[in-house]
């Protein structure tokens, strides 16, 4: 009777938050429609409001000052627009679900009901809280503690008291659907309805499934940097992305969406977790990839490899002659010795050996490299000042290159050839410019004068702009003596030096080239720091070198960094002994490193199967989630029959994401060249493509971080997968799976599947 009366209780109260919200939404619907219309009318009559007058200088800044006030209005306005929808879209989940938990806080014999939610909501009178944000202070007691003795934080100190209660609902399109009280962190209950189902087309954004570990990643401040090593699907990236929405909460007042910048494997990773701030009331980071971020720095005369074509390369180990010395050279260039070297050679170069190029300008030298290293030679002080000083010579000597030029005949050639409308347009550059009104420009002389004037000007105009990016420095010629100095250093290093020379002639950069190359261009050319971005995320962050750690501190000195990843699943560093920078020991100064040994993603069945595989897999903790034993399938000649015959029985299950694994790029195009002939598979081979639901086949390094309903491995020989350096590869493809997992060989299994004990599968 009891349980039935706090049921009507809730239900009630639920109904109450319900007709609240939607009061409150209508009013802001109201409030903004007439705020649409007054932004409308701003924009139509942004110039009848502004006084316009250039001809005096104090009208002059009259009149910039009643533009910009009048350009600030109508940007308030807007970004007032802005926030009500906002504020519209979470009204919609509030009422489809207003809140997940509750807490009965007593603080010095007073006692509230803490009701926990995605957002805020008040009262009309705007002085109680309904319902408190899951970011909030407070909130915390909710994934920290069960009942008895609890304490949170607060800006004003910590607050002490006793937890009565902890209910958990279970609420959808307004209705309580489940309730339960529980004494732990988040119930079973709750979690097994969360991960029963199937993986929706973006990743989850569950905060009424977050636990007591993740909580402490989310709600982490000390130190300059936090090191989450975590099991495959441990919750890793779904806690970074809550962290994020939590520092866009609590510091709403001084830092914005495009100040946290997050790091991801690819573009389909991107695409998968695109939707989580939005779902979570916030605006989405600035994302990209490592290499993208770095290649728009770099001149387009190189060809740059991407991480995943270095790693085909790598899978590949008959492909060419270079393979040990490309080996070898991603082991070395991954280094911070390797970083040291380079020191040593800019050092070097302070004295001598420099590189420059001509300045030509219609085919003429007008500069040559030799007189530019020779001027920066005659320089003191640290490179970019004297680079800087090189720079502001060039400039100076073309504008005596232009004086000469216009008295040449050329310009007058070209100036008389200008067509009507080229002859409208520089009129106008040069009456912006104050050049001449009307009347002189009448004049013939003072008219040719003026077009050739601006006919050289223009000619100049992309060579000037070279100068100032500082494009006279020969950086790939700079980069290859480098290699040439390590040959004479060692000659076990020869081979390194050659192969990357080899790729330097062709105007070619190996990804492992990438953090070297660009260290060297910032060392000689200036450090272009990002001052901006406060906070930093790197996900899969075991993939990234202790080199090129260190080069992304640099390039964001004032960054709170979140490192993300899985030592055992490190794949872009297969067949190096490069240390993951989840381990480096140099970098545990100013770092804490939390672990998450618990994996929810798969079912137990298929995270007890996957543990053997690794070393120190039997650390990992399985939530208890039930399930299929994994499928190990022996075949031969019908080896596509037998998958077309299981992807259709996970279709007919209802599963609406399966992942076929390969090993590589190739392998993933021939399958799918076969599998199409039966099944509507889609294939996915680039980078820059995005998630989607279907049947996918692609290859296993693409999938990293993502989750599928069935995963099927349609090649798990010994023949496929038979070096050690795959066992992280092959694990990696196995994790990804939720709650099916099909293993297809061959003739003899691979032997990482030999180290699973039989009782944890099913042979087929």
């Amino acid at each position: 009777m009891d349980k039935n009366m706090d049921w009507q209780r809730e239900q009630s109260r639920i109904n109450f938050i319900k007709e609240l919200v939607e009061e409150k939404k209508q009013q802001v619907i109201t409030d903004t429609a007439s705020m649409k219309e007054d932004i409308f009318q701003l924009r139509k009559g942004f110039w009848d409001d502004v006084t316009v007058n250039i001809d005096e200088p104090d009208e002059a800044v009259e009149t910039y000052a009643s533009i910009k006030q009048q350009a600030e209005l109508l940007s308030e306005r807007e970004r007032s627009f802005g926030q009500f929808h906002k504020l519209v879209d979470m009204y919609d989940r509030q009422q489809n679900s207003p809140y997940f938990g509750r807490i009965d806080f007593v603080e010095d014999k007073d006692k509230e009901s803490v009701y926990i939610g995605i957002g805020s909501l008040m009262d009309k009178d705007r002085e109680d809280f309904l319902i408190y944000d899951w970011r909030a202070p407070i909130s915390s007691m909710y994934y920290d503690y069960s009942p008895g003795p609890v304490r949170y934080e607060t800006p004003e100190g910590e607050v002490e008291g006793e937890m009565e209660l902890k209910r958990q609902f279970i609420i959808r399109g307004g209705e309580l659907k489940g309730m339960f009280d529980t004494g732990i962190t988040i119930g079973d209950e709750l979690l097994q309805q969360a991960l029963g189902g199937n993986a929706s087309a973006h990743m989850r954004g569950i905060v009424a499934t977050i636990q007591k570990e993740q909580n402490k990643i989310i709600r982490y401040g000390r130190n300059q940097m936090l090191i989450v090593q975590g099991v495959a699907g441990s919750g890793k990236t779904s806690a970074a992305m809550q962290r994020i929405a939590y520092l866009l909460y609590r510091d709403r007042k001084s830092i914005t969406a495009d100040q946290i910048l997050l790091f991801s494997p690819n573009h389909m990773f991107m695409s998968y977790v695109s939707s989580v701030l939005p779902e979570l009331g916030e605006e989405n980071m600035r994302q990209t990839t490592f290499k993208e971020y770095a290649a728009a720095r770099i001149d387009q005369e190189f060809m740059i490899e991407t991480p995943f074509e270095q790693l085909e390369y790598l899978l590949d180990p008959l492909i060419d002659d270079w393979y040990e010395e490309r080996v070898n050279a991603i082991q070395l260039k991954s280094t911070l010795s390797f970083k040291y070297r380079m020191d040593d050679y800019l050092e070097e170069l302070r004295q001598a050996g420099m590189y420059f190029k001509n300045i030509t300008f219609k085919g003429k030298k007008i500069i040559t490299a030799s007189e530019l290293r020779k001027y920066f030679y005659r320089l003191n002080g640290s490179m970019p000042n004297r680079i800087e000083s090189v720079k502001q010579w060039i400039l100076q000597k073309l504008e005596d290159v232009e004086k000469e030029e216009r008295t040449k005949d050329w310009p007058v050639e070209e100036a008389a050839l200008l067509s009507k409308e080229d002859y409208l347009n520089t009129f106008k550059e040069l009456e912006s410019r104050q050049k001449f009104n009307e009347e002189t420009f009448d004049d013939f002389d003072r008219e040719q004068e003026l077009l050739v004037q601006l006919v050289v000007e223009r000619s100049l105009r992309p060579l000037r702009k070279k100068v100032k990016k500082l494009k006279f420095i020969h950086m790939r010629k700079l980069y290859y003596q480098f290699y040439q100095s390590l040959k004479s250093e060692s000659a076990s290093l020869d081979g390194v030096a050659s192969c990357t020379q080899a790729a330097l002639r062709k105007k070619y950069l190996y990804a492992e080239d990438l953090t070297p190359f660009l260290y060297l261009k910032d060392q000689i050319e200036g450090r272009r720091a990002n001052t901006d971005i406060r906070h930093i995320f790197i996900d899969e962050a075991q993939d990234y070198s202790p080199f090129q750690m260190e080069y992304i501190q640099q390039l964001f000195p004032n960054a709170r960094f979140n490192l993300l990843g899985d030592y055992n699943q490190a794949i872009h560093t297969l067949y190096s002994e490069v240390p993951s920078v989840l381990e480096e020991t140099q970098m545990t100064g100013n770092a804490e490193r939390i672990l998450l040994m618990r994996s929810y993603r798969s079912t137990k069945p298929i995270v007890e199967f996957t543990k053997p595989i690794i070393p120190g897999g039997d650390q990992i903790e399985a939530f208890n989630r039930d399930g299929e034993k994994p499928r190990l399938h022996e075949v031969g000649m019908d080896m596509i029959e037998q998958l077309v015959t299981t992807i259709n029985h996970r279709q007919t299950e209802g599963y609406e994401t399966i992942a076929v694994l390969t090993r590589t790029k190739k392998a993933a195009v021939n399958l799918h060249g076969q599998l199409s002939k039966f099944v509507d598979g889609k294939l996915i081979y680039k980078e820059s493509q995005t998630f989607e639901k279907g049947i996918l086949v692609l290859p296993a390094y693409l999938a990293k971080g993502i989750e599928f309903d069935a995963v099927i491995i349609p090649d798990g020989s010994d023949v496929t997968y038979n070096r050690e350096e795959e066992r992280k590869l092959f694990y990696t493809a196995c994790t990804r799976a939720m709650h099916e997992l099909d293993i297809f060989y061959q003739n003899e299994k691979t032997r990482f599947l030999k180290q699973v004990p039989a009782h944890l599968y099913r042979e087929i």
